[in-house]
């Protein structure tokens, strides 16, 4: 079913195309933007947010890109299913279901934070269907993770209040005192405490399986990384690991944190579209 939900995040207010699908383990929402015989673009939302966390980036990349987004089972307007499995691959699968049910049979791939585990083990199940990946913030490994100080929030405690999102929240951007976006703190109100934990240790699951640059260089796909150089949960310094991959290219973004989409949506945005100008493919 295709509806057009008038959604005031989506795209600045542009006109936002979007639609429920139904998959055997759950309903999910995807929203696309853009022309539809333009090169695909996929953007892949981290943890405990939404599509919501793309909207600025939308319409810096819609005039030469369809530009495809996802709630991920278990977050957003996704369903949230407690008998289903968040692991990575899973995450993948679905996402993969999801291109064949829009008709991409290639795409540029963008994850952001957890989401750059999802593009690259979408690459590693449909390696026709990825012609590239673009990881922005995605930690490497689990040595680059930047412990918090945020006192964990149990069962009970669940929903947690705006305060102690806001706590949590604060590390995704470079400076304490970032006015965080409402939207995002009812992303992470939307989800259920077992989606919430669920996939977060799943993340750490499949980067203690492997890590990603070890990932990405069996793949032998065209990489672009992009990292806030003040991220306060992954250390910078570690997207020099990206490149033992051959042919990566890796961008610095300098005064910009966890979250350089919604810090600064052009200086994310510029290097990402060169690199989709070299490696994107027009629908036929």
């Amino acid at each position: 079913m295709t509806v057009s939900d008038g959604d005031p995040y989506a795209n600045g207010g542009a006109e936002d195309e979007s639609s429920t699908l139904s998959l055997d383990d759950g309903d999910i929402y995807v929203c696309q933007d853009g022309p539809r015989d333009a090169p695909a673009l996929l953007l892949i939302h981290g943890s405990a947010s939404s599509t919501r966390s793309w909207n600025p980036m939308v319409p810096l990349l819609t005039g030469s890109h369809r530009v495809i987004r996802m709630d991920l089972l278990g977050h957003g307007r996704s369903a949230k299913p407690a008998d289903r499995s968040y692991a990575i691959p899973d995450q993948a699968r679905r996402t993969g279901v999801v291109l064949d049910r829009l008709g991409v049979e290639h795409a540029v791939v963008v994850g952001h934070s957890s989401g750059g585990a999802v593009a690259t083990a979408l690459a590693e199940q449909r390696p026709d269907l990825v012609t590239a990946l673009a990881l922005v913030n995605t930690g490497p490994s689990l040595d680059a993770f930047i412990a918090s100080e945020s006192a964990a929030i149990g069962p009970s405690q669940w929903p947690p209040t705006d305060e102690q999102l806001r706590r949590i929240a604060s590390t995704g951007f470079s400076r304490a005192g970032y006015q965080i976006p409402e939207e995002l703190l009812e992303d992470v109100h939307g989800m259920t405490y077992h989606t919430f934990t669920t996939t977060m240790s799943a993340t750490r699951s499949y980067l203690e399986q492997r890590t990603l640059p070890d990932r990405l260089t069996v793949l032998g796909k065209p990489l672009l990384v992009i990292f806030g150089e003040d991220d306060r949960r992954w250390r910078s310094s570690s997207a020099s690991d990206y490149r033992a991959v051959p042919g990566s290219k890796v961008e610095l973004l300098p005064g910009l944190g966890h979250s350089p989409l919604l810090e600064d949506p052009p200086r994310t945005a510029n290097p990402l579209l060169v690199f989709t100008a070299i490696h994107a493919v027009r629908a036929d």
